[in-house]
C-alpha cells in the first residue's frame, strides 16, 4: 500500500470552499453515486449542493481521507497546513499561481505549500485533481464525460500534466474504459511518478497513460517500470517537447525539466514504455494493450473488403516497426480455397464483396486467414451511420471474425478508417465480443507498433531499467557538473558552463584530444603536431604515406576548408600545409585511414535531465542532412549498442549492401564502448566528446577526427 492510497480511493471527501469549482467537485460526486462521506467545509454557507457544511477542518468528526482545496493560493497553504495537522490523507491543490506563474511571489507560495503539507501527499497546485471511476469519487471541480467502471471489470488509468487535456479525454467515445483519470499539475510535493506507483497497485487498472510535459524523478520512472513489468500493466506515454515550441511552452507551464527529446525518447525505451505522439494514438494504444496486452512480436494481418483500405493499411505500416508478412504458400492456398478465382490472396487481404453477408463463408475465410499466427489480427469496417442507413448487413462480418478469432485463439482487432464510423455503443460490443476497437487506419497502426514494442522491451533483458541514476529533476535545479552520470549537467546549446573545479571548459585541439584518447587506448591513428610546412612533410615520411593535413583550433575544419586529405608526395603537403597554416593554431599530420567502408559519428553530450547521452549514427561531411542517429543513455550495453547500429537507415552500408565489402562491425562496437569508458572514467573533467567520422574499415575501426570539451589539465594528468 502506497502513501497516495486514502487519497486515491476514499470512504470520505472534505471541500474546502464555496465557490464554483468547490461547489462542482460536491455536485460531481453526488451525480456519480460517492457512497463514502461528502464534508462542504465553508465559514458562512450552511450548506452546499443541499450537503450541510462545516465551518472548518477543525469541526470534522474524522480526519477526511481526502481534501479538495478550491481557495485562493494564500489561503491554500493555510488549509494545507490545518489538514496535515488533522492527518488527512491527502489534497488536491486547485489554485494557480505559483511556481508555474510569472510572478515574484510564486517560488516563495510554492515553497511555503511543500513545507505546509509536511509528509501529507498533496498533488498540485494548478492542477483538477482525481476521478476515481472504479469507487465514485471525485476530487474535479468540473463536468466530465466519463462513466462509472463497471463491477468486476478493469480499465486504464490515466495521469496527465494538463487538466484541460484530462477534461477532453473524459470526452472521448472510442469505448476505452478507464478506471482513474489523474492530473498532477505543477508535481511541487508528489511527483507523476509516484502518483502512477499508487495507480497500478488497483487489480482494477489494466494499463497505465501517461502525459509528460517533465520527467518528475529519474528514480522514480525506473520503479515505476520495473514495478509495472512485474505486474504485468503496460506503460504508453505522450511526451511532449519535439519542438521548440513545445519545450518553451513545458517550462512555462509546468516549470519542470523537459530534457531533451532524444534523451525523453531512449529513457522511455529503456524503460520498455511505448511512446506515442498525439491524443488519438495515446487512445487507440492504451485501448489494445487493454484489450490484448502486449503483442509477442510485430507481425500483422489485415483484412477488408476493398482493394483501397487494403492499400492504405499496407501503406500505413511503411516505415514503422510492424509489418504486413506474405503468406506462405499452405497458408495461401488455406484462403484461396475459401474464395473465388477472381480473387488475389496477399496480405493485406482485400477479400472483395462476394462473400459479404454470407456468414458461413466470411467465417470460413477469415478463419483461414487468422491461422497464419499473426501477432495482431485486423478487420477494417467501417458502419454506417444509423439515423439515416442500416447497419444490419455489418454484423455478420462482425460474427465471422469473432469466430475466426476463436477458431484460432488469436488476438484481433476491427479498425475504422473514420472515427465517428465506429460509434461508442458498437465499440462496447465488440469489447464484449474480445474484439478490440480502433479508430483510424493510421492510429491503429501506431498503436500495434507501440504494443508490440512493449511486448520486446518485456523480453529484452537490455530493456530493464539500470540501477537509479540520481535524484528528482526539480523544477529551477542546474547543472554546472561535467557528465557522465550526473542527470542534472549542462544543457547542449548553453554558454559555457564552470567544472567542477571552477574552470572554464573548452573544447581542446584535435591533437591534443587524440593523444589523450589515445593514451585511454582508443584507435587513433599515428598522427603529429607540427608548426611549420616542411616540418609536415618530415612528419608526413616518417608517418607513412599518404596523409592527411589538417588545420588545429577550428571545431568544425570542413566548414573552414580547414582539411586536406589523401595527400601522396612532398609537394602536395608543402602546398597543403602552406593554404592551412593561417587558418588556425597550427598543423596536424594524421596516417590516412585506406579503404574506408562507413564513417560513423559518436557523440557523447549532457543533459539536463538524463546525465550523459550517447548518440550513434551515420557520420561524415552530411551528418545533418542525413540525421540518420540513435540516442542511447549512459551507461549502454553491448547489445544496446548493437541494436541502435543496426537500426540506422544506413546500416547496410556497413553490412555488405550490394556485394561491398562488410565492415568490421565488432570493432566499432568494442571502440563505441572504449569511447563510453573513456567518458565514464572522466566524470567531471569531460563535457562533451564527439569524434566524427569513426571510420569502419574491413578490420579495424578507427577515431578519424575527435572534439572534446573539457579541463585539459584535469585531463592531461589522467594519460
Amino acid at each position: 500500500m502506497t502513501r497516495l492510497h486514502r487519497l486515491l480511493h476514499p470512504h470520505s471527501i472534505a471541500i474546502v470552499g464555496g465557490g464554483a469549482f468547490a461547489t462542482n467537485v460536491v455536485k460531481q460526486s453526488l451525480k456519480m453515486g460517492f457512497t463514502g462521506h461528502i464534508w462542504p467545509i465553508h465559514p458562512t454557507k450552511p450548506d452546499i449542493e443541499g450537503i450541510p457544511a462545516f465551518r472548518s477542518i477543525a469541526d470534522l468528526p474524522v480526519p477526511p481521507d481526502a481534501a479538495f482545496i478550491g481557495v485562493n493560493r494564500f489561503a491554500t497553504i493555510d488549509i494545507l497546513r490545518e489538514l496535515a495537522a488533522r492527518n488527512a490523507g491527502g489534497a488536491i491543490s486547485f489554485a494557480a499561481g505559483f511556481l508555474e506563474a510569472d510572478d515574484p511571489d510564486g517560488p516563495r507560495l510554492q515553497h511555503e505549500l511543500i513545507e505546509a503539507a509536511g509528509d501529507m501527499p498533496v498533488i498540485g497546485p494548478n492542477c483538477y485533481g482525481l476521478i476515481n471511476y472504479a469507487d465514485g469519487a471525485l476530487l474535479w471541480p468540473d463536468q466530465h464525460g466519463g462513466r462509472r467502471l463497471a463491477p468486476g471489470t478493469r480499465g486504464a488509468a490515466i495521469i496527465t500534466q494538463s487538466s484541460n487535456i484530462a477534461c477532453n479525454l473524459t470526452m472521448q467515445k472510442r469505448g476505452l474504459p478507464i478506471a482513474f483519470l489523474m492530473t498532477a499539475g505543477n508535481q511541487a510535493q508528489t511527483g507523476l511518478s509516484e502518483m502512477a506507483l499508487g495507480l497500478i497497485e488497483d487489480e482494477r487498472v489494466s494499463v497505465l497513460g501517461l502525459h509528460i510535459e517533465g520527467f518528475d524523478s529519474i528514480p522514480g520512472f525506473e520503479r515505476l517500470a520495473a514495478r509495472a513489468r512485474a505486474l504485468k500493466k503496460p506503460i504508453v506515454a505522450m511526451k511532449v517537447g519535439r519542438s521548440e515550441q513545445a519545450r518553451a511552452a513545458t517550462i512555462s507551464h509546468t516549470a519542470s525539466l523537459a530534457g531533451s527529446d532524444a534523451g525523453s525518447d531512449a529513457f522511455l525505451k529503456r524503460l520498455g514504455i511505448a511512446r506515442v505522439h498525439s491524443i488519438p494514438a495515446f487512445l487507440e494504444t492504451l485501448k489494445l494493450l487493454h484489450g490484448v496486452g502486449p503483442l509477442p512480436g510485430n507481425r500483422l494481418s489485415s483484412m477488408s473488403c476493398s482493394g483501397g483500405e487494403a492499400s492504405v493499411m499496407a501503406d500505413a505500416a511503411d516505415g514503422r516497426a510492424v509489418n504486413f508478412p506474405p503468406l506462405g504458400e499452405m497458408h495461401r492456398n488455406r484462403v484461396k480455397a475459401t474464395l473465388g478465382p477472381l480473387v488475389a490472396v496477399a496480405n493485406p487481404l482485400d477479400y472483395h464483396t462476394f462473400i459479404w453477408n454470407d456468414g458461413p463463408a466470411m467465417t470460413a475465410t477469415f478463419t483461414a486467414m487468422v491461422s497464419g499466427g499473426f501477432d495482431l489480427n485486423m478487420l477494417v469496417l467501417d458502419f454506417p451511420r444509423t439515423d439515416r442507413c442500416s447497419d444490419a448487413d455489418w454484423w455478420p462480418t462482425v460474427r465471422a471474425f469473432e469466430a475466426a478469432l476463436k477458431a484460432n485463439d488469436a488476438r484481433g482487432a476491427i479498425v475504422a478508417s473514420m472515427a465517428e464510423n465506429l460509434p461508442e455503443e458498437h465499440a462496447d460490443d465488440l469489447f464484449a465480443r474480445g474484439i478490440v476497437p480502433l479508430h483510424g487506419i493510421e492510429e491503429a497502426i501506431a498503436a500495434a507498433e507501440a504494443a508490440a514494442f512493449v511486448g520486446q522491451a518485456w523480453r529484452n533483458l537490455s530493456s530493464t531499467p539500470k540501477g537509479e541514476r540520481g535524484g528528482p529533476a526539480k523544477p529551477g535545479r542546474s547543472g554546472g557538473e561535467a557528465l557522465a552520470h550526473n542527470p542534472h549537467s549542462a544543457s547542449l546549446g548553453s554558454a559555457p558552463l564552470p567544472l567542477k573545479g571552477g574552470e572554464e571548459r573548452r573544447p581542446l585541439d584535435e591533437a591534443t584530444a587524440k593523444s589523450l584518447l589515445a593514451a585511454h587506448g582508443l584507435p587513433v591513428p599515428p598522427g603529429r603536431r607540427v608548426s611549420f610546412a616542411q616540418e609536415a612533410v618530415t612528419a608526413a615520411e616518417a608517418l607513412g604515406l599518404p596523409v592527411a593535413l589538417k588545420a588545429l583550433g577550428l571545431a568544425h575544419k570542413s566548414e573552414h576548408g580547414a582539411v586536406r586529405l589523401n595527400l601522396r608526395t612532398p609537394a602536395e603537403i608543402e602546398a597543403a600545409a602552406s593554404a592551412l597554416l593561417p587558418l588556425g593554431t597550427g598543423l596536424y599530420v594524421e596516417r590516412m585511414i585506406e579503404n574506408p567502408i562507413a564513417e560513423l559519428i559518436v557523440g557523447v553530450s549532457p543533459d539536463p535531465v538524463f546525465g550523459a547521452l550517447l548518440t550513434i549514427g551515420y557520420g561524415g561531411l552530411l551528418v545533418e542532412l542525413l540525421a540518420d542517429t540513435t540516442t542511447l543513455l549512459l551507461p549502454a550495453t553491448r547489445d544496446e549498442i548493437e541494436t541502435a547500429l543496426r537500426s540506422l537507415k544506413l546500416f547496410p552500408l556497413l553490412d555488405g549492401y550490394r556485394g561491398r565489402p562488410k565492415a568490421d562491425i565488432a570493432a566499432a562496437i568494442d571502440t563505441i564502448l572504449a569511447i563510453c569508458d573513456f567518458v565514464v572514467e572522466n566524470e567531471g573533467r569531460v563535457v562533451e566528446l564527439d569524434i566524427n567520422p569513426l571510420i569502419v574499415c574491413e578490420r579495424g575501426a578507427f577515431i578519424a577526427d575527435a572534439l572534446l570539451v573539457g579541463d585539459f589539465e584535469a585531463l592531461e594528468k589522467t594519460a
